[in-house]
């Protein structure tokens, strides 16, 4: 509320008033501007903004896209079978790792902490594995937008390719665009009604589908799959499928294009991928401007461009934007209008093109007359190749790490308290928790030996003290960790020092662990 004592004393004086029209470079909010106030910035190049919006969040409107065929589209069909087939097939996927291993393929052993993955093992230990995996794939995310915009929003990204496998249900049941607006108007009756509960049914059987497969991927897949039917599963697992049964179902059945343009963080995070360099899809309205009907085109084809508003990229555009208006949030990188343009421009004997991928860097040397650069050239900049360097290092890490692993690992914890006892002979006793790894499918011997402690010997609680010795033997089962409680004696004269425990497999890999440790005494020592 303004101070009628002194009416500046609350004016923000970042908008200037000029012929009753605010003008502003700050965000434009109620507070400069009156609801429906014809309100714009200072600078020319900024966007005009004509009125402020009554709401900040705009009703849906309901996007029914046209069907089109095209290398775009069938780039799309490719894509979301591959990734739909990977989804539900992986986890019937069978992999011998022998008599004491799980033989699925795919398994997130959350029981035993144990992630497989055809023929890798990552214990809980070896979590960088996973760290690094996540890591490439976010710089392959950088890597992939700065390269082609937002091919993974467009292609691969999972609410695209279930809202894909949607509106594919939408025309089977419906119809094409038209008659699915027409149904969406017509008012409730029998025959509405019974194609929603058909549709519907689908949704809901498709998504069940996409959460019953989810769960499979953390326990053995065909013992869950009858469990499950057999009302035998945990409760977690009923849980966890009615969650991503209801996500699924409402995400790509109703709010679609609104997750992508409210709900997802990726569009507003592109903006730092994207520069003038990468390509996107582009609509050149050098060439198209000013739109005329083919008609007006013929008549005076010197006045119009090559777009004949036809509006037929936006009739096929998942999102329901129009793309001549520049880029913008809504747009996911499809590129099914640039299949559509190109079959327009086909029929009306113009060049392709009009939409199509393109840098803006390269849209303004074609303006002037400028061939197009090489997409090779495009893709092949400091950018792309600093983000692919780094993805392919951590690759290379990650392999060489996961190729140099040994399959024996040995964790010692000390006793502190208390750190050492006087036996009665006048020697001295320390005691540790050994955990002996067996990262192998078989049970291993395993041999444990006590290096740089002198007339030190060993005995835990299943081998007594008058068996103790410098090393011991052990039987650690497959795939399992053996925790040994040990005593480590040494004579009276002995000093508090560094020592080392051993830990080697009795195979023919004879692979060894060796961890340094403490041995504490009541005379000082190192």
């Amino acid at each position: 509320m303004s101070n009628p004592d002194n009416p500046n004393k609350d004016r923000d004086w970042s908008v200037v008033l000029e012929d009753g029209v605010a003008k502003t470079n700050e965000p434009v909010s109620s507070a400069t501007a009156s609801t429906g106030a014809p309100t714009q910035r200072h600078e020319p190049h900024e966007p005009p903004r004509t009125q402020m919006p009554e709401k900040l969040y705009e009703k849906r409107k309901a996007v029914h896209n046209k069907r089109i065929d095209g290398p775009f589209r069938r780039f799309k069909w490719f894509v979301m079978f591959v990734t739909l087939a990977i989804y539900y097939v992986t986890p019937w996927i069978r992999w011998d790792r022998g008599p004491f291993a799980p033989d699925q393929a795919v398994l997130v052993d959350l029981a035993h902490r144990r992630f497989y993955m055809f023929g890798i093992e990552i214990w809980p230990h070896e979590f960088y594995f996973v760290a690094g995996l996540l890591i490439m794939a976010g710089i392959g995310l950088f890597l992939v937008t700065s390269a082609v915009g937002r091919a993974w929003c467009g292609y691969a990204c999972p609410q695209t390719v279930w809202t894909d496998l949607f509106q594919h249900i939408d025309r089977f049941v419906d119809g094409d665009r038209n008659a699915r607006a027409r149904l969406d108007k017509a008012p409730w009756g029998p025959k509405k009604i019974a194609r929603r509960g058909f549709k519907w049914s689908i949704y809901l059987l498709i998504s069940l589908a996409t959460g019953g497969a989810w769960i499979l991927y953390f326990a053995d897949a065909p013992t869950l799959f009858h469990d499950f039917f057999t009302l035998q599963a945990p409760m977690v697992a009923y849980a966890t499928v009615g969650i991503l049964t209801l996500t699924t179902f409402t995400l790509g059945g109703f709010m679609r294009e609104q997750v992508c343009i409210y709900m997802c963080p990726w569009p507003r995070i592109q903006s730092a991928m994207l520069d003038e360099k990468s390509l996107i899809v582009t609509y050149k309205d050098w060439r198209g401007e000013p739109r005329g009907s083919l008609k007006k085109a013929k008549k005076d084809p010197e006045h119009f461009g090559d777009c004949i508003d036809c509006n037929q990229c936006v009739a096929v555009c998942p999102t329901g934007i129009d793309i001549r208006e520049g880029p913008q949030i809504g747009c996911i990188t499809c590129a099914l209008c640039i299949d559509a343009c190109d079959r327009v421009m086909k029929d009306i004997g113009r060049p392709r093109g009009l939409i199509d991928y393109a840098t803006l860097e390269d849209c303004r040397e074609e303006a002037l007359g400028h061939p197009a650069k090489p997409v090779w050239k495009t893709l092949l900049r400091p950018r792309t190749l600093i983000y692919f360097g780094v993805w392919g290092a951590i690759g290379a890490a990650l392999l060489f790490a996961l190729g140099t692993r040994t399959h024996t690992d040995l964790t010692v914890s000390p006793d502190r308290n208390p750190p050492y006892m006087l036996m009665s002979d006048g020697s001295i006793r320390n005691s540790y928790t050994l955990k002996l790894r067996n990262m192998e499918s078989r049970p291993r011997e395993m041999v444990v030996a006590i290096e740089g402690l002198p007339g030190g010997k060993m005995w835990t609680d299943t081998i007594g003290a008058d068996e103790a010795a410098a090393t011991q033997s052990f039987n650690v089962p497959a795939d399992q960790i053996r925790t040994v409680r040990a005593y480590v004696v040494a004579p009276r004269d002995a000093t508090s020092r560094e020592f080392t425990f051993r830990l080697t497999s009795q195979d023919e890999q004879r692979e060894t662990d060796t961890v340094e440790t403490r041995f504490d005494a009541p005379a000082g020592g190192s």
